[in-house]
């Protein structure tokens, strides 16, 4: 059974940074993408970033391109997302999520929510 459990959302003042921590179990990330998404209250969910299975490219949304920074722990299964410079636009829930079928590039970045796997989120907020 596929299942992620994301921590390491808190309440930070902008320009501060955090580190999301996902545990993933009932698969390998050798073999399937991962990906973080976002949603803000009222808003659309928001691909934010995915690293492929194949060679280990990860890309990311323009809204995070040099502020966030997506890594992965081969042998613990944990996908981390790092996120520096932090704006309060970045006040949302981030969830981690895999799929079987969606491969990630950079113009599947945007389709990270439509992933069919994902975990319950942990909540950013940040404050001006």
């Amino acid at each position: 059974q596929v299942q992620f459990v994301e921590s390491g959302g808190a309440s930070v003042q902008s320009g501060g940074s955090l580190r999301l921590s996902c545990r993933a179990s009932g698969f390998s990330l050798n073999h399937y993408p991962v990906g973080w998404f976002r949603q803000a209250p009222g808003k659309e969910r928001e691909g934010v970033s995915c690293r492929s299975s194949n060679d280990g490219s990860t890309y990311y949304a323009d809204s995070v391109k040099g502020r966030f920074t997506m890594s992965r722990d081969y042998d613990r299964n944990m996908v981390y997302l790092q996120m520096d410079s932090l704006k309060p636009e970045d006040t949302a829930v981030y969830y981690c999520a895999t799929d079987f079928e969606i491969r990630c590039r950079e113009d599947t970045v945007r389709m990270i929510p439509q992933y069919d796997y994902r975990g319950l989120g942990t909540q950013v907020t940040v404050s001006v």
